[in-house]
Order: structure tokens, then C-alpha cells, then sequence
């Protein structure tokens, strides 16, 4: 087919031209003696990112599940008490993975389209008075669901409480899109991955984590090589790395990195939000609803869209994509085949985010959706152009 495929799934996203340009590099020597004077900015900047000035970040050639096993190996001990939630597929993953690192883990379940129930955390909490509890989890952004979690409110129970567990937080499709602050919020541990609003390929886990949780690896008896805080520390305050690093991905975070610093924290948060409310405003247009129940869990980075009764949501994700040359996602676990995902973040416009809208129109229609062609469209297109002056100017 000519032109080109449109990727709106949650990840990974759209790689801007700036970005890809940083590949374009030879293989560069990772030990040469300058190599710091690339690396050791990177590391700080990063920082900036997290919203952290105390906090310490470790770049993994991995994925993101692979800072989650960075994330947990380094701070817990086999038969460690968590408190985790799932409300998802992707914070069910992240217990999975803790239960096979066998650690004791009190896994709460959360009616899908809702997330992190903070008043159950601060009951188990404040019951929790021998402080058996070692570490929280929070996923902060369920792109199964399209539901984002407030952090800020479980370090409120954790301090109610007055308790001592580690907060680990899982910022995957959050970091570098939604508002997360590592250090006015007392997280720990923080999971990120190059591929959503980082903007680059999959790749890199990226984990920032506080002077507790390295404190806290001292005595953390789970085993751990390739993902060893230690070897990474030893390596990283020189600014080169215990192994092989993948040096063109490095050098693209380094753009990414700049063109998130140059655009402002603030206006990429705003940025997304605005890309957001512009697909709800299309979803309220064809009479559908997202599976977020409430505006409360809403996410800035993915809508999961619910299908009429009797409509495969899988099927027409799959249906944009082979006529529309349009990349939605399909719905998983508990909602497999009754919705379907638009993922909104990265590199995105106004422009950008009326095309998964168009398409998801025509795909709908064609099995079978009873949505008037243009209407999502329409709606999107009012909303983003009366908010344009605010944020563009005059």
C-alpha cells in the first residue's frame, strides 16, 4: 500500500524525526575517556525528568518489565510482605512477576476501569502495626484500561500511617507524559521504558530510584547480576557502564531528552491532556463510553473505548489496520473483544490525534458500529480548535 501506517497504540509510539536523526551515528568506543562527558549530563537530566534532585537513575538495555525486575531484585528478599493491586493486564503482570520472585504478596483485585484503591491501601496500612509490609505498588497508568492512578494519595496513606514500606511505582506510560513527581511524592522506585513518551524505540528500562530504596539494597538478599544496582553504580559515577551499552539508543535519549526539556514538564502534560480530552470528546460524540468508569481515572495517554454489544472491539482494531493502514490497539484480559484502544502520547499534534479518530470512525462503521461518520471528528476538531489560542497564542 502506499503512504504510511499510522501508530496509535499506547506504545511504543511515534519516534520524531530528531530523534531518529540520533541514530544515525557510527558505533562510537562506550570506554573512551571522553564518553563521560556525554553520559554524566544524561544521568542528571534524567533526573529532571522524574522531578527528582536526590534520586539516582539506572539505564538497562531492556524493556520495561525488565526495570521491574530491576526494580524489585534490588530492594526485596524472598518472603518480603507487598501490597500490590491489579486492575489490568499490566499490573497484573507486574504481581506476577513478584510472586515469582517469591515474595509475600497480598494482591488486591480492582473492578477493571477503576485503579489503585487508596482507601483499602490505607486500612492494610494502618492494621500493618509490626510494619510486616516491606513495599507499595502503584501503576500509575493501566493502558489496558486507560486508567491513571493518583500516587500522590498513597504516599498520603503511607505517611497517615506513618509507615515505612518503599513506594514503587510503575511510570511506564506515564513518565515523560503524565505529571509524576519522584520526590514530592515519596516514590522509591520508578519504572520507566524508552518506547512511549520517551519517544524512542523499545529498548531501555529506565529506574529512578531514592537514597532509601538504595539503602534499602544492603540488605535485599534476591539475587541479581544483570540488573545489580551495585555493578551499575560502580560503573555509572565514572559515567560509563558494567557491560556493553547500547550507544545509539543513548545518544536518541539524549535528543528525546532535550526536546522534552525544551518544550517544559508542564506544556508536554498539558500537551497530552489537551490530545486526551480531544479523543474523549470523540468518544462522547458516537455514543460510546471508555472503560474508565469515572472522569477521575481517566488517562492522558490511552482511551480504551468500549464497543456496542454484539461488536468485536479486536475486530476493528484489526479491520483499521488492514484497510485503513490505521495501528489501534486490541482490548486484553477480562475486556478482551469488548473494546478497543486509542493510545495518544509522544510525539503527537492536534492534527496528529484527528487521524486515529477518522479512522476508528470508518473502521467502526464498517462492522457494523452505528456511529454517524464525522461526528467524533467534529467534536475533536471544535474542542481543539477553541482551546488553540490558549496554548498557541494569538
Amino acid at each position: 500500500m502506499p503512504g504510511r501506517n499510522f501508530l496509535f497504540i499506547p506504545g511504543p509510539t511515534n519516534v520524531p524525526q530528531r530523534v531518529r536523526n540520533a541514530f544515525a551515528l557510527e558505533q562510537e568506543d562506550m570506554r573512551a575517556v571522553d564518553f563521560p562527558k556525554f553520559t554524566l549530563p544524561l544521568f542528571e537530566d534524567l533526573k529532571t525528568i522524574f522531578q527528582t534532585r536526590t534520586g539516582r537513575v539506572f539505564i538497562f538495555p531492556s524493556s520495561g518489565t525488565g526495570g521491574w525486575e530491576a526494580a524489585v531484585s534490588n530492594t526485596l528478599s524472598p518472603g518480603d510482605k507487598v501490597l500490590m493491586s491489579h486492575f489490568g493486564h499490566f499490573s497484573w503482570l507486574w504481581v506476577d512477576l513478584c510472586q515469582r520472585h517469591n515474595l509475600d504478596v497480598q494482591a488486591l483485585e480492582v473492578d477493571w476501569g477503576e485503579g489503585v484503591p487508596v482507601d483499602k491501601y490505607a486500612e492494610i496500612l494502618k492494621a500493618d502495626r509490626k510494619k510486616e509490609i516491606k513495599a507499595v505498588f502503584v501503576c500509575q497508568n493501566e493502558t489496558a484500561t486507560g486508567v491513571t492512578s493518583d500516587v500522590a494519595a498513597v504516599r498520603k496513606a503511607l505517611d497517615m500511617a506513618n509507615h515505612p514500606a518503599l513506594l514503587f511505582v510503575d511510570g511506564v506510560s506515564s513518565v515523560a507524559s503524565i505529571d509524576f513527581r519522584m520526590d514530592e511524592w515519596g516514590v522509591d522506585l520508578c519504572v520507566s521504558g524508552s518506547q512511549k513518551g520517551f519517544m524512542l524505540p523499545t529498548g531501555l528500562g529506565i529506574v529512578c530510584v531514592s537514597q532509601k530504596a538504595l539503602e534499602a539494597r544492603k540488605g535485599a538478599k534476591l539475587p541479581r547480576t544483570y540488573f545489580s544496582f551495585d555493578d551499575m553504580m560502580t560503573a555509572n559515577d565514572n559515567g560509563f557502564f558494567p557491560y556493553t551499552p547500547n550507544t545509539l539508543f543513548l545518544r536518541a535519549l539524549r535528543e528525546s531528552v532535550n526536546m522534552l526539556l525544551e518544550e517544559g514538564l508542564e506544556n508536554v502534560f498539558a500537551r497530552h491532556k489537551r490530545m486526551a480530552t480531544a479523543v474523549r470528546k470523540a468518544v462522547a460524540a458516537w455514543g460510546l463510553k471508555l472503560v474508565a468508569k469515572s472522569e477521575k481515572w481517566y488517562s492522558d495517554t490511552v482511551s480504551a473505548i468500549y464497543t456496542p454489544d454484539g461488536i468485536d472491539g479486536n475486530e476493528v482494531a484489526r479491520h483499521a489496520y488492514k484497510f485503513y493502514d490505521l495501528a489501534l490497539s486490541v482490548s486484553l484480559g477480562k475486556i478482551a473483544g469488548k473494546a478497543f484502544r486509542i493510545g495518544h502520547l509522544g510525539d503527537l499534534n492536534e492534527l496528529m490525534i484527528l487521524t486515529p479518530i477518522a479512522g476508528a470512525e470508518m473502521a467502526m462503521k464498517d462492522k457494523g458500529v452505528k456511529v454517524e461518520l464525522g461526528s467524533g471528528v467534529a467534536a475533536a476538531q471544535e474542542y481543539l480548535r477553541s482551546t488553540a489560542k490558549q496554548v498557541r497564542g494569538n
